[in-house]
């Protein structure tokens, strides 16, 4: 291109210049929309029997089964590191039909609980409120008496569900989250909370909650899979979109405090639906065991940079509206975020 020519090209150039605000870290730092904080994070835990247990989970790299003292020590490192919120799935010594470890006051969640109050007060601790770790079916309620692979008996489930966020409520949680997806739980729940005084403990639902695929580590992790039939009776269609809207408006209307979508990343149309429907609510988004497993399987395989890919996943989740993210990711983001 002769002089005069690329005189000419410049000239006819637009004014507005983009990449004028990307030319160094600084600028694009200063000028970045979304911005991921430590405060936003929840950081799952898979809690068991025993003592000085932590067995890794083969599915879940960087993931463990840890007895309750194995726990408090978790806890106090993930306070440490300024994560504000764990969240707690337990797996009992002995499972029943009807999953009655789930509201046992000796229960491995209970537990739990209790020794993570009384180390880290600090930490706002959240109860994973199901059935499906407990039951000898691996189903999130009672299956019916018909025995249809995968059909509940929603109303007689309610009722257990709602022991459960009361004994893990009565133990100290501050936060219970009924992942069921079972009509009418966030009430239930609700109603069996103020009726025994505790008036201040919150819930999150899990009011778009999909039979996704990106599941399977997580029931390697929890020993949840179902024994027969599957969760699509209850849980969502990933081909809905709309009907999460009508999901979470029927949550809030039944009592919900704040709002969770899961999986995450495959449902990021979903997040931002939700936010712009809600904006005052508190809305979480669950970067799940799918998700967090195919990224350790590339960086393993050295395919992918795990702090640019975790983070950039991350900050996708924020992007998309959510205010808060439950990931397994937790510990090393709130590291690589301090650094940053």
């Amino acid at each position: 291109m002769t002089v005069e020519m690329d005189r000419l090209t410049r000239a006819t150039l637009p004014h507005a210049r983009p990449r004028r605000l990307r030319r160094t870290e600084a600028m694009r730092a200063m000028v970045r929309e979304t911005r991921l904080s430590v405060d936003s994070l929840i950081y799952p835990l898979f809690v068991v029997p025993g003592a000085d247990v932590q067995e890794e989970i083969p599915s879940m790299p960087g993931v463990f089964h840890q007895s309750v003292d194995r726990i408090v020590e978790d806890a106090r490192a993930v306070a440490d590191l300024g994560i504000r919120a764990l969240l707690l799935f337990g797996l009992p010594q002995a499972k029943d039909w009807l999953g009655s470890q789930a509201w046992a006051v000796d229960g491995i969640v209970q537990k739990a609980i209790r020794a993570i109050k009384r180390a880290v007060p600090s930490l706002v601790v959240i109860a994973d409120t199901c059935l499906c770790e407990y039951t000898t079916h691996g189903h999130c309620g009672i299956p019916d008496a018909d025995d249809q692979p995968g059909f509940i008996d929603n109303d007689r489930s309610l009722e257990l569900i709602a022991r459960t966020a009361v004994a893990q409520a009565e133990a100290g949680a501050d936060i219970v989250a009924p992942s069921d997806m079972l009509d009418g739980r966030v009430q239930a729940i609700r109603a069996g909370l103020d009726s025994v005084g505790l008036l201040d403990t919150a819930i999150l639902s899990y009011a778009a909650k999909y039979a996704s695929a990106f599941y399977g580590p997580f029931r390697e992790a929890a020993d949840s899979a179902p024994q027969f039939g599957d969760r699509r009776g209850y849980q969502m269609d990933p081909a809905n979109g709309r009907e999460a809207l009508r999901e979470v408006a029927l949550d809030l209307a039944e009592g919900a405090d704040m709002i969770l979508v899961k999986p995450g990343l495959p449902y990021l149309d979903v997040v931002h639906a939700v936010k712009t429907a809600h904006p005052d609510v508190p809305l979480a988004a669950y970067h799940v065991s799918g998700e967090y497993s195919m990224l350790k399987a590339a960086v393993l395989r050295g395919w992918l940079d795990e702090k640019r890919a975790a983070l950039e996943a991350l900050t996708s989740i924020a992007r998309a509206g959510a205010d808060l993210t439950i990931t397994y990711y937790a510990k090393d983001a709130a590291r690589w975020i301090h650094d940053t």
